[in-house]
């Protein structure tokens, strides 16, 4: 148990509607901070007023609805979004700033959506702390075909006016090491991994012949490349099946499996599972064959249960997750032959299966919710202690 003053957090974040990452682990930081060490923890939103919230969340967290309804933009073309946008940026900055100076908070915590423009401009006497739940080079980024020219430009300004932004902060907190070290400009970044998301039940028997992916079916998730892998082995484990699961449209991976020849009657492509504890101790081997991550949260689950665990070692979550032939198995990225060869290697292997298995177990302790509240409990008091001053009655 930690025993620092219970400090009041305010967090900034646009919805709690959405079954996301991000609002997952907030869901689940909040509620711990409030329950375990009775911190006054408060949620503002801007998006889904009288929507009900994805996740559960601890009735001592104060949930406040500034109803600014910034997905109004997804309707209009990108020149159409500026006077809208200008308008509710306006609108949010003025009840954002009444509410901290109602709530008067010892930490802001902005999860670096559009209050990031203002915040620290806020005289509440709050610490601010900005909280990157991606790796840098795919913040905000502008991708494939719905690039252009005019797209790129503002692109590129505005990451410049990003760091300028992310200076004036106390902390900007990101997940990993990398991560830290690519945000060379900045001086006041701390690395804190996301926590564990559930604490499993019960554990894989590693019995069933199945290797599982909980991914979005997205680009930067790279379902195409696991297909592409799976293909190579497909024909030489029989008795072994591949199931997806994920939110997204499963069409064009269909036609893929299709093309590629994989018998699709043990090639599940499924929808996003209710019950994905289930999913990872029904079966043997995880595969995580993203492009990039933020974190790899589904890599820190499946160790949890047990699982043995595949991924690229793509940027920058993977490889400080896993210890590349300790606890898991790292392949190249994007080499759909190297992770076809490291698949192979774990499912022909029942000791190796065990043994990653068993030691997964052990290092996947360190994300325990529990141990990360330490680390952020410590940056809460190091930050209240240097700036005493910025407290007012």
């Amino acid at each position: 148990m930690l025993h620092s003053a219970p400090y009041k957090i305010v967090y900034l974040t646009p919805a709690l509607y959405m079954a996301g990452g991000v609002e997952r682990v907030l869901s689940l930081k909040a509620s711990y901070f409030a329950e375990q060490l009775g911190y006054d923890v408060t949620i503002i939103l801007t998006e889904g007023k009288n929507r009900p919230l994805f996740y559960s969340l601890s009735p001592k967290v104060q949930v406040i609805h500034l109803d600014i309804n910034f997905e109004e933009l997804w309707s209009r073309s990108f020149m159409g979004k500026i006077p809208v946008y200008l308008r509710k940026q306006r609108l949010f900055k003025k009840k954002l700033t009444a509410e901290l100076m109602r709530l008067r908070p010892d930490v802001t915590v902005s999860l670096l959506r559009r209050e990031i423009n203002f915040l620290t401009a806020i005289k509440d006497g709050s610490c601010k702390v900005g909280e990157m739940h991606i790796n840098r080079a795919h913040y905000r980024n502008f991708e494939g075909s719905d690039a252009n020219w005019l797209k790129n430009l503002f692109a590129q300004v505005w990451m410049h006016g990003l760091v300028g932004k992310l200076k004036r902060l106390d902390r900007l907190v990101v997940l990993t090491e990398k991560d830290r070290e690519a945000w060379s400009e900045l001086s006041n970044v701390s690395t804190i991994p996301n926590p564990l998301s559930f604490e499993p039940k019960s554990v894989s028997g590693l019995t069933e012949k199945r290797v599982v992916a909980i991914a979005r079916y997205s680009q930067e998730k790279g379902i195409d490349l696991l297909l592409q892998a799976w293909a190579k082995i497909d024909s030489r484990f029989a008795d072994w099946r591949l199931d997806v699961y994920g939110d997204g449209d499963t069409t064009p991976y269909a036609e893929l499996r299709k093309e590629l020849g994989i018998d699709a009657a043990r090639c599940g492509l499924n929808g996003r599972t209710s019950d994905v504890e289930q999913a990872y101790c029904s079966s043997s081997v995880f595969v995580l064959s993203s492009r990039f991550e933020g974190f790899g949260m589904a890599l820190v689950e499946a160790m949890a249960c047990g699982l043995p665990v595949v991924s690229f070692d793509c940027p920058w979550g993977p490889r400080s997750i896993i210890s590349d032939g300790e606890d898991g198995l790292l392949a190249e990225n994007g080499n759909t032959d190297a992770l076809a060869a490291r698949l192979a290697q774990v499912m022909e292997s029942a000791e190796l299966r065990k043994l990653l298995s068993a030691r997964a177990l052990q290092s996947v302790r360190r994300f325990a919710m529990s141990e990360i509240a330490v680390s952020w409990q410590q940056l809460f008091d190091e930050l209240v202690r240097k700036a005493p001053e910025k407290k007012t009655p």
